[in-house]
């Protein structure tokens, strides 16, 4: 499936994190949160969530495109697991402030609009739009300016 990259500030590391339907991606209750990992004695935070030695975090719902590219062709299968019918897609690294850098999807936006910078928002998007219990993937749409935002 995808793959989600988290950094280690400290060193200027990079590390990357494998995406399964057994590490869970979202906070369990609303509103929609993406679920962290902050290690217990260096208080460094990961995406997603890994389980020992990390407490869960919300991570921040906002964030900006550090880096992005177009799919243009259907991967292979394995490991993908999308549907057949292909259309391309945006893929960014999404620096959430204070936190980490992931990656996922970009929607809401076309192709040609995506800029460096660009301000974004949480949301998420089906891997097969068409399957009957989908899995659900993190995505990042256009930030909306809200009204105490739109007042500064």
């Amino acid at each position: 499936m995808g793959r989600f990259i988290q950094t280690e500030e400290s060193t200027g590391t990079i590390r990357r994190a494998a995406l399964s339907a057994d590490a869970p991606l979202f906070m369990p209750d609303a509103p929609l949160h993406l679920m962290g990992g902050r290690h217990r004695q260096t208080g460094r935070v990961t995406f997603p969530y890994p389980g020992d030695q990390f407490d869960p975090v919300a991570l921040p719902t906002r964030g900006t495109v550090w880096s992005y590219t177009i799919q243009r062709f259907r991967p292979k299968t394995p490991p993908y697991a999308g549907p057949e019918t292909f259309e391309p897609w945006a893929l960014a690294y999404v620096e959430l402030p204070g936190a980490v850098i992931i990656e996922a999807r970009l929607v809401g936006v076309d192709l040609d609009a995506i800029r460096i910078g660009m301000a974004v928002e949480l949301t998420r998007v089906a891997l097969d739009p068409a399957a009957q219990d989908p899995f659900w993937l993190p995505a990042f749409r256009p930030a909306t300016v809200t009204e105490r935002e739109a007042a500064q």
